[in-house]
């Protein structure tokens, strides 16, 4: 027996009664970005493999464990799957000149990301993400933070999810984090040995991550070390700016020190947004400011690109919502062809009410009134075209509206018109 072939572990198949969910939720999040003025971008889902581990940084989880790399078909190339998008948006940000277009680039993207990590419920190695970046010279405004954090907020309050938890914290500049990376190792130095051995790997390559440890022993070492991260006077000032344009349009948030992300482009402000009913994968969300990365990717050194962004996981906003099918739209019409030879005809009239944009269909094998009319009910047609005999001879097609069972015959040159006005009312 031939061997049976399995989707690919962490990978999922999204079938015809799901992907009705899928094309609603992406019809919304498109509605709501555009509402305020973003437009959508779409990158390849692969890229040079170095521009993700310059821009996510050499010491990060996704680069050391999680990169998907393809083989490359010269020896001095490399390529990898795009674990995320902000770094393939700022690359095609720079590569098309969008600063010289443009003051500020407000993008999204809707597509699929790929992370090798061990699959689980709400995490997956093919994962789907909605996400939105603004970028541009000199584009350090709080409003702006408010208004990407409330844009994530709104699109997750559009798709139905429940129990929406907001927090923010603020990493301060690259000066700032430079120095908060010099006090968390002489800080936790005493309680190294207390952390788990994944955080005492961490605490060389990126202490920062010792922040937002899951092992209870760690956030317990953690709460009782550090309350807030010293910033700067300058970068205080700026988050509580941003703090005061959030209360302002009334997103509701709270302030947490131990939340820094896993990436190390961030700076200033950053945000995860969390749902119930997820268990220990909870965030739907996040994102933050990343000033500074796209001179790092090869930007104009001499212009002080500000930029920030977010990210949501699909999965995880179907399961938050707890929808996992969708009802199939029905068709319009249905058409009925009583014996063999009529089929052509039927097929015909089929096609032609397609081109006027009326969702059709027909069974391509014939079967008695009872199978046939049997596939027009499970079809979900408004209603069935009946070519019989006396259809063919008159060249007429008897209408059946489904709904009430009323029938009436009508001229093949009226049908298209005649269907129309029925389908408005």
């Amino acid at each position: 027996m031939p061997k049976k072939f399995a989707v690919p572990r962490g990978t999922s198949d999204i079938l015809p009664d799901q992907a009705g969910l899928w094309e609603e939720l992406e019809s919304k999040a498109r509605l709501v970005c555009q509402s305020y003025g973003y437009r959508e971008i779409r990158t390849p889902i692969y890229e040079d493999i170095n521009l993700f581990k310059r821009s996510l940084g050499a010491a990060s989880d996704v680069v050391n464990k999680q990169l998907l790399e393809l083989a490359g078909s010269k020896e001095d190339e490399g390529y990898a799957l795009r674990p995320e998008g902000t770094a393939a948006v700022v690359r095609s940000y720079i590569e098309n000149s969008m600063d010289g277009k443009e003051s500020l680039s407000k993008l999204f993207y809707i597509g699929a990301m790929f992370r090798g990590e061990r699959p689980q419920k709400g995490r997956l190695r093919q994962f789907h993400q909605i996400g939105a970046e603004a970028i541009g010279p000199n584009s350090t405004s709080a409003f702006l933070d408010a208004e990407l954090i409330a844009l994530a907020m709104h699109l997750l309050k559009e798709f139905g999810v429940k129990g929406l938890r907001l927090k923010i914290n603020s990493l301060g500049s690259r000066e700032d984090k430079a120095h908060i990376s010099l006090w968390l190792r002489e800080t936790f130095a005493h309680h190294k040995d207390n952390l788990c051995e994944e955080c005492q790997n961490r605490f060389e390559r990126n202490v920062f991550r010792v922040l937002d440890c899951k092992n209870e022993s760690c956030r317990k070492e953690v709460a009782a070390v550090v309350k807030d991260l010293p910033l700067s006077p300058e970068s205080q000032d700026y988050f509580g700016q941003v703090q005061a344009s959030l209360k302002g349009i009334g997103v509701a948030f709270e302030v947490s020190a131990h939340l820094v992300r896993g990436l190390d482009y961030y700076t200033h402000t950053v945000f995860e947004i969390t749902a119930e009913g997820l268990g220990s994968q909870d965030a739907v969300g996040a994102g933050g400011r990343y000033n500074g990365l796209v001179q790092e990717l090869g930007g104009n050194e001499k212009i002080n690109y500000g930029a920030i962004g977010f990210a949501l996981g699909i999965e995880r906003i179907l399961l938050a919502s707890g929808k996992a099918a969708s009802k199939p739209k029905g068709l319009d019409a249905f058409v009925i062809a009583m014996k063999e030879e009529y089929q052509s005809r039927g097929f015909l009239i089929l096609q032609e009410l397609r081109r006027e944009a009326i969702r059709a269909d027909m069974s391509f094998t014939v079967g008695s009134m009872k199978s046939q009319m049997g596939r027009c009910d499970k079809a979900g047609a408004r209603f069935a075209l009946i070519l019989g005999e006396e259809e063919i001879k008159n060249n007429t097609v008897s209408l059946k509206d489904m709904r009430t069972g009323q029938q009436e015959t009508l001229a093949v040159e009226n049908l298209v018109s005649s269907l129309k006005d029925k389908l408005c009312n």
